[in-house]
């Protein structure tokens, strides 16, 4: 992150205090806690009164970096962090033990086209040129976890393009994929504000299939185009046979707890050549319609795209 000094200012950059505050003679006074920088005072910021300030903190840190990056918009992909990539299908059933097991390994062994899908989605996004003023778009942005997630952040990476893993703090070990670019992979404490920094940027949001954390994500992003609370974008649901079987919309529609109309704020799709195209008809009267639907002078080798897609 940058630190520039404001134009004429006659003051020390907050880094140089901090390093003069090092310098102090060690007496009883200095030495004690209270006399901490309050910025430099982590037991001070990680009290119970201090949590406001740390939500700020985490909603501008990634805020600033992505800024700097000239980054303008996003394409997120959600999804599963279990299903496999088609190199490890196999190997996940072989490893079944219990019938139970095996019935489960085959399920998430037959969503492996995913995970392909999902990368070449990610590929495709990646090659969306900058603006005339420089800035980025549709750059890809996962949760920065394994599986689905990976295949986003590994189609962007084997292009040569930058993309974004927003991770969180759980209980169990969670590291970032090996594909996230390091200087824009974030790590949260806080889930709210994780969801929010995914939404901020996002001009189209592409769902594959996916568990508790997939459905918190998507769901929450339906009721803000819903209630109004967000500008509508492309929504798209990847595997509409996984959807129908784990959600019955229409039954939702029948009941009266949703309007029939609400079914029309995502589209199901099953290959990524289709959910470009509804990315591209719904900015097709935007600026960042024509960008979508512009080519690389020359398709890099990891765009696996279908030549007639377009």
């Amino acid at each position: 992150m940058t630190d520039q000094k404001p134009n004429g200012s006659r003051f020390h950059h907050a880094r140089e205090d901090a390093r003069f505050a090092t310098q102090n003679l060690p007496t009883p006074q200095t030495e004690s806690p209270a006399y901490r920088l309050a910025f430099q005072d982590t037991d001070f910021l990680l009290r119970e009164d201090l949590r406001p300030v740390r939500f700020q903190l985490e909603l501008l840190k990634p805020e600033l970096l992505l800024d700097e990056a000239n980054i303008a918009s996003m394409l997120v992909i959600y999804g599963s962090a279990r299903i496999p990539s088609p190199d490890h299908a196999d190997a996940l059933v072989a490893a079944a033990k219990t019938p139970e097991e095996c019935r489960v390994a085959e399920r998430l062994a037959a969503k492996a086209p995913y995970y392909r899908e999902a990368k070449r989605l990610a590929a495709r996004a990646s090659a969306v040129p900058r603006d005339a003023q420089g800035r980025r778009h549709f750059v890809v942005c996962s949760g920065g976890g394994p599986s689905i997630m990976e295949a986003a952040n590994r189609g962007a990476h084997e292009c040569g393009k930058e993309s974004v893993g927003l991770n969180i703090v759980l209980p169990h070990e969670q590291a970032p994929n090996q594909y996230v670019t390091p200087s824009l992979s974030f790590q949260f404490h806080y889930f709210a504000l994780r969801k929010m920094h995914f939404l901020l940027r996002a001009r189209a949001v592409c769902v594959f299939p996916g568990g508790f954390g997939t459905f918190d994500e998507t769901f929450e992003l339906l009721t803000l185009v819903q209630t109004g609370k967000m500008k509508a974008m492309p929504i798209v649901l990847f595997g509409k046979e996984f959807w129908n079987r784990v959600v019955d919309f229409d039954a939702l529609a029948d009941e009266g707890v949703i309007n029939r109309r609400d079914i029309d704020l995502f589209k199901f799709v099953e290959t990524a050549e289709e959910a470009w195209a509804h990315i591209c008809d719904f900015w097709k009267d935007d600026p960042l319609g024509a960008l979508a639907r512009s080519e690389p002078d020359q398709r890099p080798e990891c765009w696996d795209w279908a030549p007639d897609a377009d």
